[in-house]
């Protein structure tokens, strides 16, 4: 069991941490909303709104739990990420931070929920539970004494760690029990990274490595998802171990991919694991008075809310390798009313390694013979272009490009969306791609189509090849675009 040291520098520069990611969260969308969710947006949150109305009725404020209710036009989408990028900027400055994070998670909720497709990845659902949690953690008092740590700070602490170790041990059981022939035989990584979503330009080099160096990686990798996790509940010195191998397990994909925040989200989670001892002597807090520590909420109100949290999020855990498994009904039912939170989640990333790398272009035509193609700011499109650093911020239409090319335009109805707002020449949609070739007028006609893309290998000018084109979406003109 780990000792009884503090944890109050841990969980300052957590809360600082947390501040800032929010904020590159926010600040991120800010600059993207008004294209994916606005009123001539790819997905305007008012359709979505009206229809979750139409088909729910009453309950529809329970199962779409936004306040998005009191407008959805372009000026509200916007003011909740102003909202929310000062309210980061109040928690880094740290007052009130317990309250802070409580209304960061409500506004950040808010846009999740009328969201989908581009709202819904891995790092928004841990970003809420986080949040959801650290609203115990946190102290709530406008300038707070980090010193101290209330019972129910400890307990939300303990939902904290249970977080991360979900987190990473969900990541490698998805792996095996999914079945894919690659993870198992640790020929994964021959594949992974040419084909993640928005690869690093070191990416490439790490691709040129030979196989046996990449089954090292890749069993490195299965040891410390496993590993690391088991030694939250050990000594101290352990617990240390295992948390700087989850910050080198993270540096070492920060270094190779883009995943928005996520990476630096698991890094401010693993600073929860060391304890004040394990920091410098002139950076320890001395308490600002002797007056017992009190929290703005009563442990007898929480341990019961805390039981529920960790039954809620156990199934969740349970589902990366038993599936299948059917949990008694009034535990479902819990589970079931809870979803709409999107607070209590399941993880687990790449579950089935993709081993080829479709890319969608997207051109417009004016006779319906030539075609010019719209260049994206991010995603693998020139040859000759290096792959960049984007991270973390995340260009959410440049991610679900990635997502639709392993599909079809079937699949993909907000494809068909997206290429309708380019029929009309929607400003704010050209305004999320780096170049429209029809600045004075929209085109006539519009179409996707796909190749193969491979990274080159050593001697070669290019960053990428790619193959023979294919069809993804036919020719569409504005009166036949709308599915």
């Amino acid at each position: 069991m780990p000792d009884r040291m503090g944890f109050s520098l841990s969980r300052l520069f957590f809360s600082r941490a947390l501040g800032a990611i929010f904020f590159v969260a926010f600040a991120s969308l800010g600059g993207q909303i008004r294209g994916l969710l606005g009123e001539r947006g790819i997905s305007p949150a008012t359709e979505y709104l009206q229809a979750a109305a139409q088909q729910l009725g009453g309950g529809a404020w329970w199962q779409v739990p936004t306040l998005c209710w009191l407008g959805a036009g372009d000026g509200f989408l916007v003011g909740i990420c102003v909202a929310g990028g000062a309210l980061s900027l109040v928690l880094i400055a740290g007052f009130a931070p317990g309250a802070c994070v409580l209304g960061l998670w409500a506004l950040y909720l808010s846009l999740c929920s009328v969201g989908a497709p581009f709202l819904n990845f891995q790092w928004d659902a841990l970003l809420l539970e986080t949040a959801l949690l650290v609203t115990f953690f946190l102290p709530w008092k406008w300038r707070p004494d980090w010193s101290v740590e209330t019972p129910v700070q400890r307990l939300a602490r303990w939902l904290l760690w249970w977080l991360l170790a979900r987190l990473m041990l969900a990541s490698a059981i998805v792996k095996l029990s999914s079945g894919d022939e690659h993870w198992r035989s640790l020929s994964a990584l021959r594949f992974h990274f040419e084909t993640q979503p928005l690869p690093l330009w070191t990416a490439w080099y790490l691709h040129q490595l030979p196989a046996w160096a990449l089954r090292i990686m890749e069993g490195a990798m299965f040891a410390i998802e496993f590993g690391a996790p088991l030694l939250f509940l050990a000594p101290r010195k352990w617990r240390h171990s295992g948390a700087g191998a989850l910050i080198l397990l993270q540096v070492a994909i920060l270094t190779s991919g883009n995943y928005a925040f996520f990476n630096w989200l698991t890094l401010a989670l693993c600073l929860l694991l060391i304890d004040d001892a394990r920091w410098p002597q002139r950076w320890r807090i001395s308490p600002a008075d002797s007056a017992p520590a009190r929290s703005v909420w009563p442990l007898r109100l929480f341990a019961p809310v805390a039981a529920v949290i960790a039954l809620v999020t156990t199934m969740a855990f349970t589902d990366a390798f038993r599936p299948s498994w059917r949990w008694p009904e009034p535990f479902a039912s819990i589970r079931t009313t809870l979803a709409p939170l999107a607070s209590f989640n399941g993880y687990g990333l790449f579950a089935v390694m993709t081993t080829t790398r479709p890319e969608i272009t997207v051109e417009g035509s004016t006779d319906g013979v030539n075609w010019q193609p719209y260049r994206f700011r991010w995603k693998p499109d020139h040859v000759a272009i290096a792959p960049s650093v984007v991270a973390p911020h995340q260009p959410r239409l440049d991610w679900q490009m990635w997502f639709a090319a392993l599909g079809d335009v079937r699949q993909n109805p907000w494809f068909v969306r997206f290429l309708a707002r380019l029929l009309e020449g929607s400003p704010e949609v050209h305004g999320l791609l780096e170049w429209n070739p029809f600045p004075s007028h929209p085109p006539r006609y519009v179409r996707a189509v796909v190749r193969d893309y491979h990274f080159t290998h050593w001697g070669e000018t290019a960053w990428w090849q790619r193959g023979e084109e294919r069809l993804y979406c036919p020719p569409l003109s504005l009166r036949r675009a709308e599915p």
